[in-house]
């Protein structure tokens, strides 16, 4: 069950900017509460063979309690699986708010155009044959698509494995994770919405096994109509769901997704992304390092960063944190306190913890001192070291975890507790010697997030996670859940979307654009650049430079040469006007030598620029979410290092300090070896002023690349500049 990828459709909307300046999810999801929420149900093709594709939502729904109508329809049966079968779909006498459609592909359109006759606010499609197979099926996904919209129906599908809402019995779905000796889906918290079928409902079954249930389930197949995105807005709104789980494979309209991550955002839903196609092989080229190094999936990145999205890497990972989302208040600070029965568990967890940013602070020297009473041997700071003692006597670690988290009626120490108790679990005398004092910390300690990561069963996580404990076997995966719960609890609010000024918007001159003019364009917008002066002789690039001020640079000025350094057009620290002079000269002929077909316009004439750190801004437009806005480390080495962060245009200034700080080479700007640190505030600004240039030009600009940028300890300036128009 595919999902689409693809353009994000009408061009304009890649100008659109931030979620609130466009579309609101409002329009995506009319009509949804029919899909995830349907009072009566017809099922065209119902099977009188619960084990068929068109019997099993009937049979799925008669088990499961469904609490509203089942209309079978089915032509050649006046009773199916015990209910009365209608004929046709007009023939039933009442309203249909859902119909599923369980026939060949031959069939489905008459189908569909039975279900608009008929009045039906959505439609759920599960034949295949359609978009998936080639040119022809798409063309009849289109026209049925086409007559969904005119009609005012919504579609789900085709080639899709339904949707589930276990809190009302509704089971419109054929997935084999319903058959078997599996348990029964539950009513619970957890939002899943997915392009792939099979996928999404092994994550159900992944969160079964963890004690959790879902409020819903949807998997959207060929999304003709109803993408996942509109269903994401829609789990947004639901009361019932906490926690959204999402797999995407693709994206139509980049924007809508943006809405529908904001609107979880807004409302404090957290949402867990498995996005799958990362590699660079799907993307479009340009000669840009920006466009490089975006590649095909920058763009979900920016989007999943903009909403505070967690990626997971793994469907565990993703159950995982899902899960634990649900166990109780997201952490508000990053302090992780830690108890193990083994030393190397501590030191694992205490690696992981650093590695992640989490912070373990020394438990005070009293405390240490009473854990230190209990085991004399014990290591008592944090992690703490209970050590194989209290196997003998496991109210001595009981006794640890109540001093390691203060008074009860004082401050909490921790925002997150990982307790790492290995087989206590599968004892029964020691787990019930445990699980008390547990309970009363968690009640104690409501605002502190508590993973256990011992060996548990399906039966004890669930029961675990009623009280609010959720139980991880490995303690790495333990501490990447943690950190995905500080994630969520601490992460800042969207800010507002910034105004684009009417300067950025000035309409580009026509031609190809060398870099004084790219220059121009983007100082005009409010990028800083170094002073130049355009020398079109080796006399006049001497008397640019005597004006500017040696030290000098001298670049080739072509519309056709992005990478000057490459075809030897690049000329540093040169020291007098006889050398600029020659040094004209020499560097036309090599750049003719060895790109004879660019057009050479001149050079550019530039001060050097003393000190500092090469940085790289950059645009990519990308095809689904518009500007793409990079910045890391810069210079020539910049595909190299690839120490770069993307963000989504149009950027404010805290996005676009949040940005600076998530490289690897922060430390870089931040001063090293003695250095001063450089003003970060004036790169955020440039960041922002390309943000907005590069949106105001969307239409037309495919790629804008500042580098390097030299970041200095008061302001910073760009030294190259190339802007790349569409095509």
């Amino acid at each position: 069950m595919g999902g689409m990828s693809g353009a994000s459709g009408d061009g304009s909307a890649l100008a659109r900017g931030r979620p609130g300046e466009g579309r609101r999810p409002d329009g995506a999801t009319r009509g949804l509460d029919a899909l995830f929420r349907p009072r009566s149900i017809a099922i065209i093709g119902a099977s009188t063979d619960p084990r068929k594709l068109g019997g099993r939502p009937l049979a799925n729904m008669l088990r499961g309690g469904f609490t509203g109508r089942l209309y079978p329809v089915n032509p050649g049966a006046r009773e199916v699986q015990g209910l009365p079968a209608f004929a046709s779909l007009e023939a039933i006498p009442e309203p249909v708010d859902q119909a599923v459609i369980a026939v060949p592909a031959a069939a489905a359109p008459d189908a569909l155009e039975a279900c608009i006759r008929k009045g039906v606010r959505v439609a759920v499609m599960f034949s295949s044959g359609f978009g998936e197979l080639g040119a022809e099926g798409r063309a009849v996904q289109q026209r049925m698509a086409a007559r969904c919209r005119e009609s005012g129906m919504r579609l789900l599908g085709p080639n899709c494995l339904g949707v589930m809402n276990p809190a009302d019995g509704v089971f419109c779905t054929f997935s084999g994770s319903l058959t078997g000796n599996r348990a029964w889906p539950r009513a619970g918290g957890i939002g899943i919405a997915t392009q792939s079928g099979a996928v999404g409902t092994y994550c159900y079954t992944l969160l079964a096994d963890r004690g959790a249930g879902i409020s819903h389930y949807v998997a959207t197949g060929n999304e003709a109509d109803v993408d996942v995105a509109a269903c994401i807005a829609w789990l947004a709104e639901d009361e019932a769901t906490r926690v959204i789980l999402t797999y995407l494979e693709g994206c139509r309209d980049g924007p809508r997704l943006r809405e529908a991550l904001a609107a979880c955002a807004a409302r404090g839903k957290p949402v867990v992304a498995m996005k799958v196609g990362v590699s660079e092989a799907g993307a479009a080229a340009t000669i840009s390092h920006t466009g490089t190094l975006a590649g095909s999936d920058a763009g979900y990145q920016a989007a999943f960063d903009e909403a505070g999205v967690w990626r997971a890497r793994s469907l565990e990972e993703a159950a995982d944190v899902a899960v634990a989302c649900t166990a109780g208040a997201l952490p508000r600070g990053r302090r992780l306190g830690v108890i193990t029965v083994s030393g190397g568990a501590g030191a694992l967890l205490a690696d992981e913890a650093a590695a992640r940013g989490l912070e373990m602070p020394e438990i005070p020297e009293e405390a240490q001192k009473a854990i230190l009473a209990l085991v004399p041997f014990a290591s008592p700071r944090n992690p703490v070291d209970a050590t194989a003692q209290t196997g003998n006597d496991r109210t001595l670690l009981t006794r640890m975890m109540a001093i390691m988290m203060g008074e009860p009626d004082g401050p909490a120490r921790f925002d997150v507790f990982i307790a790492f108790l290995a087989f206590v679990a599968e004892n029964a005398d020691a787990f019930a010697t445990v699980l008390p004092a547990l309970e009363a910390l968690r009640r104690q300690r409501p605002e502190t997030a508590f993973i256990l990561s011992m060996r548990g069963s399906p039966e004890q996580r669930r029961m675990l996670l009623e009280k609010g404990l959720f139980l991880c076997e490995d303690p790495t995966e333990a501490l990447r859940t943690a950190a995905a719960l500080v994630h969520f609890g601490t992460r800042p609010p969207m800010a507002p979307a910034p105004a684009v000024p009417a300067t950025a918007r000035a309409p580009l001159p026509d031609g190809p654009l060398d870099e004084a003019a790219a220059r121009r364009l983007l100082a005009a917008a409010g990028v800083p650049f170094v002073a130049e002066r355009v020398a079109r002789s080796a006399a006049e690039a001497a008397e640019a430079a005597t004006a500017l001020g040696f030290p000098v640079a001298l670049k080739v000025l072509s519309p056709d040469l992005a990478h000057k350094s490459d075809v030897g057009g690049v000329r540093l620290g040169l020291r007098d006007a006889r050398e600029v002079a020659a040094a004209y000269d020499a560097m036309l002929r090599e750049v003719r030598a060895a790109a004879p077909r660019a057009r050479i316009e001149g050079a550019l004439v530039s001060p050097m620029v003393q000190g500092g750190v090469e940085t790289v801004l950059g645009v990519h437009r990308d095809p689904v979410f518009g500007p793409v806005v990079m910045f890391g480390l810069g210079g020539v080495f910049v595909e190299v290092f690839r120490d770069v962060a993307f963000r989504l245009a149009p950027l404010s200034r805290e996005e676009a300090l949040a940005q600076i700080d998530s490289i690897r080479g922060r430390a870089l700007l931040e001063g090293a070896r003695g250095r001063p640190p450089v003003d970060k505030g004036a790169i955020a600004d440039a960041l922002v002023a390309l943000s907005r240039f590069a949106l105001a030009h969307a239409e037309e600009v495919a790629s804008v690349e500042v580098n390097p940028f030299i970041a200095l300890p008061g302001g910073g300036l760009g030294v190259d500049a190339v802007i790349l128009r569409d095509g």
